[in-house]
């Protein structure tokens, strides 16, 4: 019978014969233990010299790192296992040796690894991490599907910025100019009015010179955007989202976060509702852990961020940024305009913000002054304009960058190791 490792558990007792590679082996004389791999998981199958017929054996022995075979055995439980079962063989069918495989079991450098991602992605951990991304994928699809969201794809070639910066992918398309997109929130404004509650997932890219563990030059957002709603409820999605994704991960990825020793205690603990504070409240916080320097009305770096999630074990929404630092877009709160009614919710340990969102402007007026105060006053931005000119209603929104939430659940420590092929800044192979 055929089946898979993922499988085997319906298979107990039976003979059965799985397409595998070989992960790694050791043998003591009489006995060789295979680590193999089929894609779906891991499992040990062991080969025993007084069992199987000379040729098997010796080929269980000799057999190279990497190389694909079929192998057929018996299921059994194995209690000192963490996936719980193994195989013991019977027989094996080579379909292609693999010869010098280059990622070995020993230490490899970080730049050898990334050169060669395509083959390392085979690895246990990364294996884990890509496992993970796949259930925090398929987790958001579950909740905004069944929170009554429509999924809208918004373009990627686009004729404008989303949030007017410069850090930008430029083309040529015929003869025009064109980018790539930095976001999809304005088109999921546009969705929002037609459909009430959607949501995007999908590539965006940024031009930003940045080297730091949490930045990616190509990487994949969520964007749900929502008619006849406030910042405040807002709020509540975003955390709701969250802790739908976290429990989702910890009920169905139980082996592998095993596998990347991840402290699941800290996660166990992320329940709604999440703290909140204001941006006042985190200048405050800052000065008082000895950031003397942060004056009101600039903008939070990766310390400020870790130092503000410290005083924290849940993930902490900071509210009501002043309205220079944040995009045109945003509605300014009508009891104190010059900050605007948004929020950047920052996960614990360390792993910066995930999460930036906020009502949008939905008079026309103000966001014609908008316009003008940040030079969109050509054509480019001209049907955004018009969801304020007919029948705009109050709507917010918000953005998670998947990278960076897979790497803080899964406990990694830099956001290439959560996507499959990363782009960097100077890292467009393989």
């Amino acid at each position: 019978m055929k089946t898979t490792i993922d499988q085997v558990s319906n298979h107990v007792g039976q003979e059965v014969t799985i397409g595998v590679w070989l992960a790694n082996k050791r043998s003591s004389g009489k006995i060789a233990f295979l680590q193999l791999r089929d894609g779906t998981g891991f499992m040990q199958g062991v080969v025993v010299k007084a069992e199987v017929a000379e040729e098997t054996f010796q080929t269980a022995k000799n057999i190279t790192q990497e190389t694909s075979m079929y192998v057929t055995g018996i299921v059994v439980e194995d209690s000192r296992s963490p996936f719980g079962y193994e195989l013991q063989v019977k027989e094996i069918e080579i379909l292609h040796e693999s010869v010098d495989y280059p990622i070995t079991p020993k230490e490899h450098g970080t730049e050898f690894l990334m050169d060669h991602r395509h083959l390392w992605l085979r690895s246990k951990k990364q294996h884990a991490v890509m496992k993970i991304r796949n259930e925090i994928i398929r987790s958001t699809y579950e909740f905004y599907n069944n929170n009554g969201f429509v999924k809208i794809d918004p373009p990627i070639l686009t004729g404008s910025a989303a949030e007017g910066t410069t850090e930008l992918f430029h083309t040529q398309y015929f003869d025009e100019e064109a980018y790539l997109s930095q976001s999809g929130q304005l088109y999921m404004e546009a969705a929002a009015m037609a459909f009430g509650k959607v949501f995007s997932f999908g590539p965006t890219f940024r031009a930003e010179k940045s080297k730091t563990r949490r930045h990616l030059i190509e990487f994949w957002m969520i964007e749900p955007e929502m008619a006849f709603m406030d910042h405040e409820e807002s709020l509540v999605v975003q955390e709701q989202f969250v802790t739908y994704v976290i429990q989702s991960v910890l009920k169905n990825c139980k082996l592998e976060l095993n596998t990347l020793e991840r402290d699941t205690t800290k996660l166990e603990k992320i329940q709604a509702p999440f703290p909140r504070i204001t941006y006042d409240k985190a200048i405050e916080l800052l000065k008082e852990k000895g950031f003397t320097d942060i004056e009101w009305g600039e903008d939070f770096g990766a310390p400020h961020e870790t130092a503000i999630a410290e005083s924290f074990d849940m993930p902490v929404f900071i509210t009501h940024y002043p309205t220079d630092i944040k995009a045109f877009y945003m509605k300014p709160d009508p009891n104190r305009p010059e900050v605007v009614l948004c929020a950047d919710l920052i996960a614990p340990e360390g792993y910066g913000e995930i999460i930036g969102g906020s009502q949008r402007i939905d008079d026309l007026a103000l966001m014609e002054e908008r316009y003008e105060a940040h030079n969109l006053t050509g054509d480019a931005y001209r049907w955004y304009l018009e969801l304020r000119k007919y029948g705009s209603v109050p709507h917010a929104g918000f953005g998670l960058g998947l990278e960076r939430t897979v790497a803080w659940i899964s406990g990694v420590e830099h956001v290439r190791e959560t996507i499959p092929f990363p782009r960097l800044l100077n890292r467009l192979y393989p």
